[in-house]
């Protein structure tokens, strides 16, 4: 079967061609080494060669010669390929899992060919292009049972645990809404310019993979297809796995049952310098609904009423600020403050329960081989991702007013336009039926 042909029968007709390298969950003692293939491995690909170069690396896959060349060094023993579909045609029997860290558009492929290979994946955030994309994949992974961890890595911090405690143990009382953001203002970049050749080392017909085609542009690659709908998901899609993680985890988030987005004109191709989005999340269980409020470019402008309840007390600012009935948590990364309304009350810092990650890469590397479930999985980390290109799509269809969402049909009862940006589009030959 031929590699076009064996993306679109796949999908089709449910076939997968499994591997023979016999490391299923649970087969392999927990200090054998797993036999991984690593696509891009340039630019933030070397995170996962640091995290995965005590493996048994036996193939390496990169576009670009120039950007990949150290690790080729490194692993002098792999075998070495432009194209990822190459590299499951001819070596899907001699490894066990793959990591994925291409740009965006390229995520879902690989991955997708992958799993329906039963092999355990490693993806970069986003997870993929767009929500459909990220849906398929979770449900392939949760079929197929197969240990995933999306590049979440900042999951791994110990601060990061003492804020889900923090939130957890109810000091702020019941979480009304939650505030994240990203800073800065990059996006709409400079239009392209496609009058320098192509550099002799890349494969720009692999690069391009399932997005439309334009010709070669600096401005695209290596690194400003962020910034390019066709290609990236803007600073949204960029930072919202490692933000928004922070209330999904902490309050146990699932899908919102609306959403909201306004920002600056909307460009057709190219990602916002900002943008505000407002996802409604229903009640569940013991937590009552809430809102999360999403900006690239600052906080929303509705945070300043519950900083204004504080008069002269200073709060520390970071990515998140979680707003309770007795006061707020503010945090980033590697800290966070407890503020109470009642200043006679003092804040008592729960029991530490959340158990330390042994690496976020070495979570994944347990979970193939039979341990627990990576904390990052696509179960989890699926939710997350989906959460911030839904805020996107919601941004580029004009959702100012808010629309409905049906998470289980990924549909808006409100807006058809918006499965223009849900759904994917890929060009002639990249289809998967």
């Amino acid at each position: 079967m031929k590699r076009r042909e064996f993306l679109k029968t796949t999908a089709a007709v449910g076939l997968f061609l499994p591997g023979i390298s016999g490391l299923a969950r649970g087969d392999a003692s927990p200090n054998e080494r797993v036999n991984v293939a690593l696509i891009g491995i340039g630019g933030q690909g070397g995170h996962q060669v640091g995290g995965l170069g005590s493996q048994n690396v036996v193939a390496l896959c990169d576009v670009d010669d120039d950007r990949a060349g150290k690790v080729y060094e490194k692993f002098p023993n792999a075998k070495k390929y432009y194209d990822y579909r190459k590299m499951f045609d001819e070596m899907s029997n001699q490894f066990d899992a793959i990591a994925v860290s291409t740009p965006d558009h390229s995520h879902f492929h690989p991955s997708w060919i992958g799993m329906q290979l039963n092999k355990h994946l490693y993806l970069e955030k986003p997870m993929a292009h767009c929500v459909k994309e990220c849906r398929i994949l979770t449900e392939l992974a949760r079929e197929k049972k197969l240990a995933t961890q999306l590049g979440m890595q900042r999951h791994a911090m110990p601060s990061m645990r003492r804020t889900v405690e923090a939130v957890q143990s109810g000091a702020i009382g019941e979480i009304v809404e939650v505030y994240s953001r990203i800073g800065g203002d990059r996006g709409m970049p400079q239009p392209l310019d496609f009058s320098k050749p192509k550099p002799e080392n890349l494969d720009w017909e692999v690069w391009i993979g399932p997005a439309k085609f334009r010709p070669y542009s600096a401005g695209l690659c290596p690194y400003n297809w962020r910034f390019w709908w066709d290609y990236g998901t803007g600073e949204t899609g960029n930072w919202c796995c490692h933000i928004l993680e922070i209330p999904f985890w902490a309050l146990n988030l699932t899908y919102p049952e609306k959403v909201a987005a306004v920002g600056p004109e909307v460009d057709p191709e190219r990602t916002s310098k900002g943008m505000d989005v407002v996802f409604d999340f229903p009640a569940v269980g013991d937590r009552k609904a809430l809102k999360l409020y999403w900006s690239h470019g600052g906080f929303n402008r509705e945070i300043k009423k519950h900083l204004e309840r504080f008069g002269d007390r200073q709060i520390k600012m970071g990515n998140t600020f979680f707003v309770g009935t007795k006061g707020v948590i503010s945090c980033d990364f590697g800290w966070h403050e407890v503020h109470l309304y009642d200043e006679k009350t003092e804040y008592q810092a729960p029991a530490e329960t959340i158990p330390p990650s042994p690496g976020f890469h070495r979570e994944w590397l347990n979970a193939i081989k039979g341990g627990e479930p990576a904390t990052c999985n696509f179960d989890f980390s699926g939710k997350v991702a989906e959460a911030g290109l839904l805020g996107n799509a919601a941004y580029r269809v004009g959702a100012a007013e808010g629309i409905r969402w049906n998470w289980q049909e990924i549909k808006s009862p409100d807006c058809a336009a918006i499965d223009e940006f849900n759904y994917p589009d890929y060009r002639k030959g990249w289809e998967i039926g």
